[in-house]
């Protein structure tokens, strides 16, 4: 499955040229990526208070490809490379019409809230997993 999440550029994600400042694609993808879990079924503040888990970004490779300008309406596309007991790793593009401006292999990783190592329950690992 790849989930899409429509964001607009505003003047306070942009630079002096008016070119997107390049830490703001993270955040991008970041609130990409809370609403493909959500879209998933998967409610955070739940997983947190009953499982006592949450997801941590452990690893990031970025390629800025083209930049995006103050008021571009972008597409962030998001969809699982690969899964495993503790892991999951997301393949993300932020996207100008076809023009693909920023991609990213991001890997998380599930911790209890005292920010030890856990396994994602089964339940979760079978939402990630279904096409």
């Amino acid at each position: 499955m790849t989930h899409r999440f429509t964001c607009r550029v505003y003047y306070e994600d942009t630079d002096l040229a008016g070119i997107v400042y390049y830490a703001n694609y993270l955040r991008f993808i970041e609130r990409a990526r809370t609403e493909y879990v959500r879209a998933l079924g998967i409610d955070q503040t739940a997983l947190k208070r009953e499982a006592d888990l949450v997801f941590a970004v452990r690893r990031v490779e970025a390629d800025y490809l083209a930049p995006a300008r103050f008021d571009d309406e972008l597409i962030v596309e998001t969809a699982l490379k690969s899964l495993s007991a503790a892991r999951i790793v997301l393949l993300q593009e932020v996207l100008r019409g076809d023009a693909r401006l920023f991609a990213a292999e991001v890997t998380l990783v599930a911790l209890t809230g005292a920010g030890r190592p856990t396994r994602l329950p089964a339940a979760i690992r079978r939402l990630l997993a279904e096409p």
